[in-house]
């Protein structure tokens, strides 16, 4: 089988990580444009991608003999499915790869902004230190007690959930399939969600039904003192209404390790909010989160050669 990686550089940016457990005749790429991309895979078996967007124009011109997309990563709205479907390429994911990582980011956005630490260091880079001078100058707030509303039970919101309940935290969850209460987690509405919590951290994948699944409407049912907490996808955010709700004191701050656009563009309000805390995408971008993913990749890839796939998003009669 021949394997083509067409970005490997948004996996091994610092060419820290062990690629060869890759299986196959494998080609790395750094980065590929539309162009190379297509010239590229015209003798692979199998495409690997991370994040990268392979539309159904590209999926359309694929030759025959590509088989199989990887996306190195768990989401996969990056991919024309329904292209693939058309023209029977099998898709896969790698999921809970980074389940503890984002869980981890999540909750240190959240004792962040409890903390009010974004406010904290801009004061001390201004050298203003009154709060070490005078009394506490910032909100600083407890978290056990308050409500953390999580859209969305997966793998990481679940590890989510299984932290904050250590710190004491009370939680509601909304998913699409309604569930009885158990273990302490309180099955809500979306809107009795927004209307209650005291920090809402969202943990759905990025499709049609859920973009901006936090918009102007939304934002109006949250409390004026909660906060917002986006490890996901960026686009589940409304970000122009985030925006608005953060400017007009609608809501109290935000932690978004994901934007709608990434990087935020460099004159973006959001890096000047004290707050926002803005992170780059980290969740998924510790060194032994990485290795494990190349592992999961390298899982995924001999599953399929066996005749076994795992992982699949779009099934195909090829096996």
């Amino acid at each position: 089988m021949k394997v083509v990686c067409v970005n490997i550089d948004k996996i091994d940016y610092d060419g820290k990580l062990d690629r060869s457990c890759i299986p196959g005749e494998v080609t790395f790429y750094s980065d590929s444009s539309k162009t190379e991309f297509m010239e590229r895979v015209k003798q692979a078996d199998i495409i690997v991608t991370k994040e990268y967007v392979v539309s159904e124009d590209m999926i359309m011109q694929l030759p025959d003999r590509v088989k199989m997309i990887c996306e190195a990563g768990t989401g996969y709205n990056n991919i024309d499915l329904e292209a693939c479907r058309k023209r029977n390429i099998m898709v896969c994911n790698t999921p809970a790869y980074s389940t503890k990582r984002v869980a981890h980011t999540a909750i240190m956005l959240i004792l962040m902004l409890a903390s009010s630490m974004p406010k904290q260091l801009h004061m001390i880079h201004k050298k203003d230190h009154r709060n070490f001078t005078q009394h506490m100058m910032v909100e600083h707030m407890e978290v056990n007690d308050k409500i953390l509303g999580i859209i969305g039970e997966g793998n990481i919101g679940k590890e989510v959930i299984k932290i904050a309940q250590a710190l004491d935290m009370k939680i509601l969850v909304y998913t699409r399939t309604p569930k009885k209460d158990h273990d302490g987690i309180c099955y809500v509405s979306l809107e009795e969600l927004l209307k209650q919590a005291d920090f809402v951290s969202l943990h759905c994948p990025l499709t049609p039904d859920t973009k901006h699944i936090i918009n102007k409407e939304t934002l109006s049912l949250m409390k004026s003192t909660a906060f917002l907490i986006n490890p996901s996808r960026g686009a589940l955010i409304d970000e122009e209404a985030l925006l608005h709700a953060l400017q007009n004191k609608k809501i109290a701050g935000a932690g978004l390790d994901v934007q709608e656009v990434e990087p935020p563009r460099e004159d973006h309000p959001f890096y000047e909010m004290d707050q926002v805390i803005l992170t780059p995408h980290m969740g998924w971008r510790g060194l032994e989160t990485r290795q494990r993913l190349l592992q999961l990749v390298s899982n995924t890839l001999n599953a399929y050669i066996e005749g076994h796939p795992i992982n699949v998003i779009v099934n195909t009669n090829n096996m």
